[in-house]
């Protein structure tokens, strides 16, 4: 008589069983990827929030300093004592006050505001403000700043960057959007 057949051992898994583990996984992965999306988005609003936060430490330092005057509101090179060629730039119309905010946030300066690439303890002995350049704006990448000198309350354009007026101090980010909880990003 002959012995009755034994099963043979099945090894590995059966495509039912891969199928389930795939549909598994699929659902953790729904689930999962939108939790990271929102946490960029809330870093980006982080980020724009200290952004703006350091800025307007910068401004009110460099207002607090220079008799009440704003970075933008006079030219950042004049007749001060700074040694030829590491003045700051002379330019005209809109772009002498973008340019004076950026010389006056990053270099340092006299009490009249006058820039130098080189401070010294008796006549360019404020600031610099900022050290590593004006921020971009982490929602559009911009760091371009639209200036005014109205002193009005500023309206935001979607331009981007950065918006500034010399008269009142006032920066916003230069951006109409809403952030997910339906706030404008100007309004930060």
């Amino acid at each position: 008589m002959q012995a009755p057949m034994s099963r043979i051992k099945r090894l590995g898994f059966t495509l039912i069983e891969l199928l389930i583990v795939v549909i598994i996984l699929a659902i953790l992965a729904a689930i999962v990827i939108p939790q990271f999306t929102s946490s960029t988005k809330d870093a980006q609003n982080s980020a724009l929030a200290a952004d703006l936060s350091s800025l307007r430490s910068a401004i009110a330092l460099y207002q607090a300093q220079h008799g009440g005057v704003y970075p933008g509101a006079v030219a950042s090179s004049g007749t001060g004592t700074c040694v030829a060629g590491n003045s700051g730039t002379v330019g005209t119309g809109a772009a002498l006050s973008v340019q004076a905010i950026q010389d006056q946030l990053l270099m340092p300066t006299d009490a009249a505001g006058d820039a130098c690439t080189v401070g010294d303890p008796v006549n360019y002995k404020y600031g610099p403000y900022i050290r590593k350049g004006i921020p971009t704006d982490p929602i559009l990448n911009s760091s371009a700043v639209a200036v005014t000198s109205t002193g009005a309350p500023i309206t935001a354009t979607t331009a981007g960057g950065w918006a500034y007026d010399t008269k009142s101090g006032q920066i916003i980010t230069n951006n109409t959007d809403t952030d997910d909880k339906g706030v404008k990003y100007s309004a930060y």
